[in-house]
């Protein structure tokens, strides 16, 4: 037992921490049980006395001091400390802990100190939990009158429905890690949950083995996942059982769980771990054919004993349904939907690791590896449908909030003479207007302040200014330009940076290198009518670079496309230690790993003004979210583990400022040496040296990639060796077939 002296302010945190399975001993043990003890003075010193109005409810205003937090045993399980309704309603005290320490405690019960009441019970979903892996009880007794929200949700017509619980249960904790890998399990299990389902509609909370008889957790679940490998004890089959029969929904991830006419049978050469399967679902539309972590076993289905079951006829409509099945001979199948009952029971088991994410502790081949991430937006479509089937939300509930920009100037005399620049053109409503967003030039965030897709407020005043995914100071460490980005505009969320850019940019003066940077995008662009999904975790930017007309770079304008995706590429390997990290650029502007998958891209547009290219760069690229598709820090950890190394994950902010210094140092390199500057370098990072491709469709001549024209166009070798020149603004590389096809607009 751990004690620790405590203010309500940190106790509430420790509690939220312990409630969202955060809280973890320095020794990697686990806590299961935290609870406060009122203090009459500091630590050490005699508790006071039990309060006389009983455990759930002390004296108004009396507040935790101490808190004790209990480790499970290094070699058994953990008491949980969890209470079922009944016990929580009576006024009793519990009769050991209590007793030993003299003392009035309670299980993180915030709601009995008044300093702890401002907490909004959105943080803390279950209040009179006493642990995070205990699910909320039914709540209050029949005839009382319960909150609506945190605890429970109300129907329209005003009667009581089931809190929106997601529960998880992995079977019993393992005696030989003190229930550590079960808990490592959950928080996989949770964030891949968390990431699919509409986080603010549910609760996820962990299922323990000790409560899955007595806790009535049956009567506020909507969905419980099962995923323990091996079958669960018949008391707890039992009680899943009775939750389908009363309409429940249960999820089976690799678990030995199964009823009905599904039974498990051995699968053949299990040594093939990562296999492809054909994933049908229930819409009868396309199949989706996919690859997954499979495990040791497949189901042998017995439809007339599955129908005989479900309560329904000797067929696909009642009995047990196939979703997915192993490409083999035997089509195996490994997603089967199992109804039950006459109250709505649905059950969709799988056995096939669709929770596995690509770089999980189990996926060592790097072979493994790139097969699973092609697939892993094809794994999240196939457990989105199974969720929505077992009726989840899978939608967001609204696009993030517009939010002001910031104004972030290093250079005091920059700042002023680019803020006597704006001043100069606002409006008596202090506005520069443009065509698609006007900005609204103001020192500080006004009350009621409004922010839309047409007018953004940029504040000038940002001594203040904090942002989770945005730290000015590691930027400017890590700048090393004369000019490009020293001017910064900051939004946590906007429509698109290409659109912060008007007219005005065409009389900008020379000092000024502005780039605008946004943490999230929500109409992100790509090249023609694409769109570039800009979840948190990307880098997103749009700067403004000037070319003289009569210069090498301003002769040959396309070539700009190609450097942006080079900079973000030796913006990573540029670094000592990371040389080896698999980044590469595909033609004409997009960021790759190896040869698989798209991380990134560039947008370029320009404009001519007299002698000089204004031009707006666009560029995106994952940093740290590993979905839909790949990240340079999931990369860098995949190094990690297969070299042994301890490279460390990337800052947006950090990549932002070294893309730009990289970007700058090659339009100073190639208007100095023209192409020839750039293009060795070019091609090292490249992926189509000496690529055999098709020109304009699937039958069409066939050519080998020679290079780089000195304008910027791929340059082709036909069979009759004729070499012809390919321009990036009309034409696509789709490296799936090898072929250059015409872009669509």
């Amino acid at each position: 037992m751990l004690m620790a002296e405590a203010s309500v302010e940190d106790f509430s945190n420790l509690g939220i921490a312990f409630m969202e399975n955060r809280l973890e001993m320095d020794d990697g043990m686990v806590p299961a049980k935290i609870v406060s003890v009122q203090l009459k003075g500091p630590l050490g010193n005699e508790p006071s006395e039990p309060s006389e109005r009983g455990r759930n409810e002390p004296a108004r205003g009396s507040c935790p001091s101490r808190t004790s937090v209990s480790e499970p045993a290094p070699g058994g399980e953990g008491e949980a400390g969890g209470e079922t309704g009944e016990e929580r309603g009576r006024e009793s005290h519990r009769p050991q802990e209590e007793e030993r320490f003299e003392s009035h405690a309670h299980g993180l019960h915030l709601a009995s100190c008044s300093e702890c009441l401002g907490l909004e019970s959105s943080t803390i979903e279950s209040v009179r939990c006493a642990s995070a892996e205990n699910p909320p009880s039914a709540g209050p007794e029949r005839g009382e009158e319960g909150p609506a929200g945190a605890g429970q949700r109300r129907s329209e017509g005003g009667g009581r429905r089931a809190p929106p619980n997601v529960l998880v249960y992995l079977g019993p904790d393992g005696e030989d890690d003190g229930g550590r890998g079960n808990a490592a399990k959950f928080r996989r299990v949770q964030s891949l949950l968390t990431d699919l389902i509409d986080s603010e509609r549910y609760v996820i909370y962990r299922l323990l083995e000790e409560h899955v008889a007595t806790e009535p957790w049956p009567e506020n679940s909507l969905l419980l996942v099962v995923a323990c490998e091996r079958p669960p004890a018949p008391r707890a089959h039992a009680r899943f059982m009775s939750y389908l029969s009363r309409g429940g929904k249960v999820l089976g991830l690799c678990s030995g769980f199964t009823f009905g006419g599904a039974r498990l049978s051995a699968r053949g050469r299990p040594e093939e771990r990562v296999l492809g399967l054909r994933f049908t679902g229930s819409q009868g539309g396309p199949s989706l054919s996919l690859h997954a972590l499979a495990s040791r076993r497949v189901f042998s289905l017995d439809r007339a004993t599955a129908g005989a079951e479900a309560g329904g006829d000797d067929d696909d409509s009642g009995g047990a349904q196939p979703w997915a099945s192993l490409e083999n001979p035997r089509r195996d199948p490994v997603v089967v939907r199992l109804p039950h009952g006459d109250n709505g029971g649905e059950a969709v088991l799988c056995q096939v690791h669709l929770e596995t994410a690509p770089d999980g502790e189990e996926i060592q081949a790097q072979e493994d590896f790139q097969t699973l991430k092609l697939s892993n937006a094809l794994r999240y479509q196939v457990l989105r449908e199974i969720l929505t089937f077992l009726q989840l939300s899978c939608e967001c509930t609204e696009t993030p909030k517009l939010t002001p920009a910031n104004l972030l100037i290093s250079c005091k005399d920059i700042k002023l003479l680019f803020l006597k620049w704006l001043r100069d053109r606002l409006d008596v409503q202090h506005v520069l207007r443009s065509e698609k967003v006007s900005l609204k030039v103001t020192e500080t965030q006004e009350l009621g302040m409004e922010v839309t897709p047409s007018l953004l407020p940029v504040l000038t005043d940002t001594q203040g200014f904090r942002s989770e995914g945005f730290d000015p100071q590691v930027y400017w460490e890590n700048l090393g330009t004369r000019l490009l980005g020293r001017v910064v505009l900051f939004t946590e969320v906007v429509a698109t940076t290409m659109d912060l850019f008007g007219g005005w940019m065409l009389q900008l003066p020379e000092e000024v290198g502005l780039i605008a940077i946004a943490a999230r995008q929500t109409q992100g662009k790509g090249r023609g009518r694409n769109a570039w999904i800009s979840p948190k975790g990307s880098a997103m930017f749009t700067a403004h670079v000037c070319i003289p007309l009569h210069s090498e770079l301003g002769r040959c304008i396309p070539f700009i496309q190609h450097l942006v995706p080079l900079a973000v590429v030796e913006a990573v390997l540029s670094l000592p230690g990371y040389e080896d990290i698999d980044l590469r650029v595909k033609w004409p502007n997009d960021i790759y790993y190896s040869g698989l998958m798209k991380l990134g891209g560039a947008l370029v547009t320009s404009t001519l003004m007299g002698t000089t290219f204004h031009v707006l760069i666009g560029c995106g690229f994952n940093v740290s979210n590993s979905n839909p598709t790949i990240c340079i820090n999931d990369i860098i950890q995949r190094h990690n583990r297969e070299n042994g190394t301890d490279l460390q994950p990337f800052r947006i902010d950090q990549l932002i400022a070294r893309t730009l210094t990289q970007f700058e140092d090659f339009l100073h390199t190639f208007q100095t040496q023209g192409p020839n500057g750039v293009l060795p370098l070019y091609y090292k990072r490249w992926l189509h040296s000496g690529q055999q491709v098709r020109l304009w469709r699937e039958d069409g001549p066939v050519a080998h990639i020679v290079g780089l024209d000195n304008c910027g166009f791929l340059q082709v070798q036909q069979e009759d060796d004729v070499i012809i020149s390919v321009q990036p603004d009309g034409n696509s590389f789709d490296m799936l077939r090898n072929l250059i096809v015409t872009k669509q607009h």
